[in-house]
């Protein structure tokens, strides 16, 4: 599968309520803190359906959707692979 080697993925990208965050620590009891592509920084929480199918760890890309009543606070609903981080930084997406 070599020739798949350099082709652009399609990723999901962000709705209108969402944003690119990395995460940058690990607190414990589902929940994270990123910082958000928008210059915030936000404590997210892993939603159940993600906790023991999908391992989220520090440095990785996710996808927020910051809470409309708490800005401070968000739910992740999307992790990058790394290959998925880099094809959305070459891209300009992400710094």
């Amino acid at each position: 599968m070599s020739d798949d080697e350099g082709s652009r993925k399609n990723l999901r990208m962000p709705d209108e309520d969402e944003v690119f965050a990395e995460v940058t620590d690990m607190l414990g009891a589902n929940r994270v803190k990123v910082r958000c592509a928008d210059g915030k920084e936000r404590t997210a929480r892993i939603p159940g359906r993600m906790q023991k199918r999908i391992w989220i760890r520090e440095g990785d890309i996710v996808l927020v959707e910051p809470w409309d009543w708490q800005d401070e606070k968000a739910d992740v609903v999307w992790r990058y692979e790394k290959s998925d981080a880099e094809q959305l930084q070459e891209e300009g997406h992400i710094q």
